[in-house]
């Protein structure tokens, strides 16, 4: 018997934020994969979305206009907000995250600022390109500016660093030399926002974000009370307690729960394949979202 949900990712990016593909090329994955609902939820835009939506159509796929908004919330300064079945064209949105933007560019430039007195050289060129281009200019390309530059090469060999995915974390997250914390938006404005354009908010990876399961429940908990409407439950780095927990707790709160492999690009150390997500035994609510293959 065929499952009652179809094949979804509702996570994806592209190099309109982190990804390694054009928005084409993500979408041709994901019909190769299989995928029968997308969201393309690149980091504080919706300037790939009108492009995802014909692509898709093309190949059959239903997609979802999407973003996913960084937010802060207390001591957690990178909580990450999916905003689906938004209004992508509404000025007051893309205003915001235009401002959300300029926010993680601020950011950018201390912690490059950081880097460099801790004796590295950053190559500016490609993180210019991306602020020429309006594209979001986040840690991940800032940890690249910092690998491609030859004159690191020694020291980043030395300390074992070859890949972003082993250079950021030590230099780039909460607790670490170079980092700096965002100021904007809060989860509760983040969750308004995605209201206000008429979508659907779902608060995307917690364990990626917090290791500690009370921890998580209790923000679960508060990001209710603000009005978020589901959690990203099943999730490509999430053993079976971990989205047992999560499935649990959004049941007994009527929460959606949906999932994604996180796709970023075939060469991603972690988030290179579609449907690489597991349900551990549990059934998605998808809710309104799975209103949109029935529309294709």
């Amino acid at each position: 018997m065929s499952n009652p949900w179809p094949a979804f990712e509702l996570q994806s990016h592209s190099l309109y934020s982190d990804g390694e593909l054009p928005v084409a090329g993500v979408i041709e994955h994901a019909a190769r994969a299989g995928v029968e609902l997308l969201a393309l939820t690149d980091h504080d835009t919706v300037d790939g979305v009108s492009e995802a939506l014909s692509a898709a159509a093309s190949h059959g796929i239903a997609l979802l206009p999407a973003t996913e908004i960084s937010a802060v919330d207390g001591s957690y300064e990178d909580l990450h907000l999916l905003g689906y079945g938004i209004r992508h064209d509404d000025p007051v949105l893309r205003d915001r995250l235009a401002g959300a933007r300029g926010d993680r560019e601020a950011r950018a430039g201390r912690m490059t600022q950081k880097l460099e007195e801790l004796g590295f050289e950053v190559d500016q060129a490609p993180l210019q390109a991306r602020l020429d281009a309006g594209k979001p200019l986040g840690r991940p390309h800032l940890s690249a500016a910092v690998l491609s530059h030859p004159a690191n090469a020694a020291r980043l060999a030395e300390e074992g660093h070859d890949d972003v995915a082993s250079f950021l974390p030590a230099y780039l997250i909460p607790g670490t030399p170079a980092y700096s914390g965002r100021t904007e938006p809060t989860v509760g404005e983040a969750i308004d926002w995605i209201h206000e354009a008429g979508g659907v908010a779902v608060w995307a990876h917690p364990f990626w974000d917090i290791d500690s399961p009370g921890e998580v429940l209790e923000a679960i908990d508060r990001f209710v009370a603000l009005g978020v409407d589901g959690v990203e439950c099943f999730y490509v780095t999430y053993d079976g307690p971990q989205t047992q927990l999560l499935a649990d707790r959004c049941e007994e709160l009527g929460l959606l729960t949906t999932g994604s492999s996180d796709f970023h690009g075939p060469a991603h150390r972690l988030f290179s394949r579609f449907l690489a997500h597991k349900l551990h035994g549990h059934q998605p609510n998808l809710g309104p979202l799975a209103d949109a293959v029935v529309a294709v």
